[in-house]
């Protein structure tokens, strides 16, 4: 899924002798987390909404740069690695950079993630299923082998969870007639967390993903 088209050029970028003020005031205007500062053209670092709040903003960003936090994506950073960092940084604000580390705009999460719920693993009919296995235990072949045993296409998954050397997978089939497939799942000692319709789904993930609720209802 190529995301490059949601690249942002609107949105500023400071320099490192921008006045606080300045940050401060971008963000009164909106609902971003932080924002992309740079020192001679190049990335130093983002700036975080919630740590403006300890400054006194009528200083420079200079007297504050060794709290500026490091993460950012590369222009050609899959969109899956995006979310990743996004996750990983509470961000909802990403910073891209060339391969000379300068800003060339930013991803918004919800621009992201609404491209994510646009994919055939939302799009697509079919049935959610929730798997758990050992960390070492399963293997993405086998699952596909065991959801086309079952005449059912595997449409897509990805790794939801690991947690105390237990692997989580979330799948979709193209098929909303689960029961069968979820017997064989047991059978190669798979563990069924979650196995049902689009719409179930869908409304469970809303619920119990804090993070995507914050931002995909701003």
């Amino acid at each position: 899924m190529d995301i490059q088209n949601n690249i942002l050029t609107t949105i500023p970028v400071f320099k490192v002798g921008d006045a606080l003020k300045e940050v401060a005031d971008f963000f009164k205007k909106g609902d971003y987390s932080h924002i992309a500062v740079v020192e001679n053209g190049v990335f130093l670092g983002v700036l975080a909404e919630n740590d403006l709040e300890s400054f006194d903003v009528s200083k420079k960003i200079e007297d504050i740069r060794y709290h500026l936090e490091k993460f950012f994506v590369l222009r050609d950073s899959s969109w899956l690695d995006v979310l990743e960092v996004f996750s990983k940084n509470d961000a909802n604000l990403m910073p891209i950079l060339d391969q000379k580390s300068v800003v060339i705009g930013y991803y918004d999460l919800k621009d992201v993630v609404d491209r994510f719920m646009d994919t055939p693993f939302f799009t697509e009919p079919g049935g959610i299923l929730v798997l758990a296995k050992g960390v070492h235990d399963y293997s993405f072949s086998e699952i596909a082998q065991i959801a086309e045993s079952n005449n059912a296409k595997l449409i897509g998954g990805f790794i939801s969870d690991i947690r105390n050397d237990v692997i989580e997978i979330t799948i979709k089939i193209g098929t909303t007639n689960l029961n069968e497939i979820i017997q064989s799942f047991r059978r190669y000692n798979y563990t069924i967390i979650f196995g049902n319709d689009d719409d179930q789904f869908m409304e469970e993930l809303k619920q119990r993903s804090d993070y995507l609720d914050k931002y995909l209802n701003v």
